[in-house]
């Protein structure tokens, strides 16, 4: 099992179950999924090794295949046509999920130029955090070598909470570093 799983059953829960007194164990907030999405733009949706090299990274960064999102309608002004790639997801769950996550906060997260701290605005009503990578180079599975240019794509962190302050306590426990 997976040690920041571990780390959630077995001490989170229940500072989390004390805080907030809930009345079920059941009742405490837990990450459900985290959605990874990367913007190709309109040279990734033209140049077919920039693409496959995307996909390629993409798998390397998150252990899944990514599925590739496709224009839904046809956009002169961007040089977009119907059914072009426009874009990447990868959705993560259980143990891929939770393997992600921990590399984010070990070891991604460090890696940032000038990281001070991620920024607690970041949360949306319903107790999902949004964070933007600037740079693929910060996960280790990257290599200078593999990389011709630098991408950045963005990280959902969607949680079963009420609200932004359940789902706070629950990332700063598990060791988001917030400022």
């Amino acid at each position: 099992m997976n040690n920041l799983k571990n780390l959630y059953l077995n001490s989170v829960k229940k500072k989390l179950l004390i805080r907030f007194s809930y009345k079920n164990i059941h009742q405490v907030p837990k990450v459900t999924k985290i959605i990874i999405t990367y913007g190709l733009g309109i040279k990734g949706s033209q140049n077919k090794t920039f693409f496959q090299k995307s996909i390629e990274e993409l798998r390397a960064i998150t252990g899944q295949h990514p599925i590739v999102n496709k224009a839904k309608k046809s956009i002169a002004g961007f040089k977009i046509r119907e059914g072009m790639p426009i874009g990447l997801m990868v959705t993560l769950r259980k143990e891929k999920m939770y393997s992600f996550l921990e590399r984010l906060i070990k070891l991604a997260l460090p890696r940032t130029r000038d990281f001070r701290g991620l920024n607690r605005d970041s949360f949306d009503k319903y107790g999902n955090y949004s964070l933007g990578i600037s740079d693929q180079l910060v996960f280790p599975e990257i290599q200078d070598d593999m990389l011709d240019q630098k991408r950045g794509f963005n990280i959902t962190i969607v949680t079963n909470s009420k609200d932004s302050t359940e789902s706070y306590h629950l990332l700063k426990e598990l060791g988001l570093p917030f400022f």
